[in-house]
C-alpha cells in the first residue's frame, strides 16, 4: 500500500551557479547537524502535479547532503483517489461536493491500511503532503515530529468536508502552507510555517533551449513557429480553466488572426481522475479550430515530454496560466525562468510570483486575458522586458536550494540533535 520511490542523490554544489555560494554554505552547515537523520516524505503519487515535481528534486538533494531521506507514495484501491479528488476540490472551496458517509469511511479504511505499512518504517521526522495521505497518523502512534505540507488554499473550504478533515489535521505538530492567506482560521497559529514552492533549474524542462530547437519541436507537431503562439502547460483540471483560456484565445484572435494556442497537459490519472473528461471538453470546445493544439499525456513524465514542455514554454510569445484557484503554480515559475511574459489568473500562489505589470500580468477573466495577450504580442519589447524581470524573480526567490534550506531550518528546530 505504501511504495518507496527510489532516486539517485544530487550534489548541492551543482546549484551554486544559480543561487551563489553563501546559500550553499548555509545548507551544508544545517545539514552537518542532521547527518544520517531519517527523513520520510509521503504523498499521493510520483507522477504528475507540483508535489511530485518538487519531491523528485528535494528528496535526492536531502540525500546528497547526508540525510537519510526517503519518499513513499500510495498504492490504494482506485476508488480512493476519486474520493480524495472530491476532498481536494471541496477544501479549495468547491460548493457542489457531496462527500457521503460511505466515502468518508472508505477514505479512513484505506488510510488505516497505509498506517499498517508505516508500522514497519522508522523515521526521525515525517512529512505528509496534501489530503491523500493526511489521515495516516490517526491510525498509528509515532512519537517523532509529524509535519503536514498543504499546497491548497484552505481559507474558505466547504464546511462539511472541512469538519471531517480538521480532526485529522490536528494530529500534526506543524503545518506548512505556501502563503499566509491560505491558512484556515481554525488552525492554531503556533503550528503554521510558510514555505513557498520552487523549481529545479537542472531538470530537462528548465534547462535553456535554443529557439531554433524549440521551433523544430513546434514544426514536428504541426504548429507554425513563424506565427504568434500562446501556451498553457497545465493539468487538465477545472481549476486551471482551460475553457477560459480558449475563450481568451478566441477574443485575441479577432485582432491577431494568425494566433495559435497550445494546451499541453501532463497529468497522473491516479490522483486526478477527471483529467480525461476535462480534456474531452477542451477538444469539443475547440470546435475544430486548426490553430488550437491540445496534448494530453496521462502517463509518466518522460524526458521527451519534458523537452516538449520546455519547447512549448520557451518559444511561446506569451505563456498563459489562467487558474481560478492555485496552490502556487509551478508552471508559472517555469515559464518565468525561461524569460517568458506570463499572463495568469489572479489566484493563490500566482500572486506571490507575479507583480502585476512588472514581471507579468494578472487577470480576472478571459476578456482581460485576451487584452494582455494582444498587448504583449504587439509590443515584443515589453514582453522581453517583463521576461527578464521574471527570470530574476525566480532566481532570487523560487529555486530549489532555497526550499531545501527552508526544510533544513525547520528540521533543525524540531529534531533533538
Amino acid at each position: 500500500m505504501l511504495e518507496e520511490v527510489k532516486l539517485t542523490p544530487i550534489e548541492i554544489d551543482r546549484f551554486s551557479e544559480f543561487v551563489g555560494d553563501d546559500l550553499i554554505f548555509q545548507i551544508k552547515e544545517l545539514a552537518a547537524r542532521l547527518k544520517n537523520k531519517k527523513i520520510i516524505h509521503i504523498n499521493a503519487t510520483e507522477k504528475g502535479g507540483g508535489v511530485a515535481e518538487i519531491l523528485k528534486s528535494l528528496v535526492p538533494l536531502m540525500a546528497g547532503i547526508g540525510l537519510d531521506a526517503k519518499w513513499f507514495v500510495l498504492r490504494p484501491d482506485s476508488q480512493f483517489f476519486k474520493i480524495t479528488n472530491q476532498i481536494h476540490d471541496a477544501l479549495q472551496g468547491a460548493d457542489n461536493i457531496h462527500l457521503s458517509s460511505i466515502n468518508e469511511d472508505f477514505y479512513k479504511k484505506e488510510s488505516q491500511k497505509f498506517a499498517n505499512d508505516l508500522k514497519k518504517i522508522n523515521a526521525d521526522i515525517w512529512f505528509v503532503h496534501d489530503p491523500q495521505p493526511l489521515a495516516i497518523f490517526s491510525f498509528i502512534e509515532k512519537k517523532e515530529p509529524k509535519i503536514l505540507r498543504i499546497h491548497l488554499d484552505l481559507s474558505s473550504p466547504d464546511n462539511k468536508v472541512w469538519q471531517f478533515i480538521l480532526p485529522l489535521v490536528r494530529n500534526y505538530q506543524k503545518i506548512i502552507f505556501s502563503a499566509n492567506e491560505f491558512v484556515n482560521e481554525e488552525i492554531s497559529q503556533e503550528k503554521i510555517e510558510i514555505f513557498q514552492p520552487a523549481i529545479d533549474p537542472l531538470k530537462t524542462k528548465n534547462i535553456p533551449m535554443p529557439l531554433e530547437s524549440a521551433h523544430i519541436v513546434f514544426a514536428d507537431h504541426g504548429i507554425n513557429p513563424t506565427h504568434p503562439i500562446i501556451t498553457q502547460v497545465s493539468r487538465f483540471d477545472r481549476w486551471k480553466d482551460p475553457l477560459g483560456v480558449i475563450n481568451a484565445y478566441y477574443i485575441a484572435k479577432k485582432e491577431i488572426p494568425d494566433l495559435q494556442l497550445v494546451l499541453y497537459g501532463l497529468s497522473s490519472t491516479k490522483d486526478n481522475p477527471n483529467s480525461k473528461k476535462i480534456y474531452k471538453e477542451v477538444e469539443r470546445y475547440s470546435q475544430g479550430d486548426h490553430d488550437i493544439f491540445s496534448f494530453y499525456n496521462p502517463e509518466d513524465i518522460l524526458a521527451e515530454d519534458e523537452t516538449m514542455v520546455n519547447a512549448f514554454q520557451s518559444a511561446a510569445n506569451v505563456v498563459i496560466q489562467k487558474s481560478l484557484k492555485e496552490g502556487f503554480g509551478l508552471t508559472v515559475t517555469e515559464a518565468m525562468w525561461k524569460e517568458r511574459a506570463v499572463v495568469a489568473g489572479r489566484a493563490g500562489g500566482i500572486k506571490l510570483q507575479i507583480k502585476d505589470g512588472y514581471n507579468g500580468f494578472l487577470v480576472n477573466n478571459p476578456q482581460e486575458c485576451a487584452e494582455k495577450i494582444v498587448r504583449l504580442i504587439k509590443d515584443p519589447s515589453l514582453a522581453h522586458q517583463m521576461g527578464q524581470r521574471a527570470k530574476e524573480t525566480v532566481r532570487s526567490r523560487f529555486l530549489i536550494p532555497r526550499l531545501l534550506n527552508d526544510y533544513l531550518l525547520l528540521i533543525n528546530k524540531l529534531i533533538k540533535i
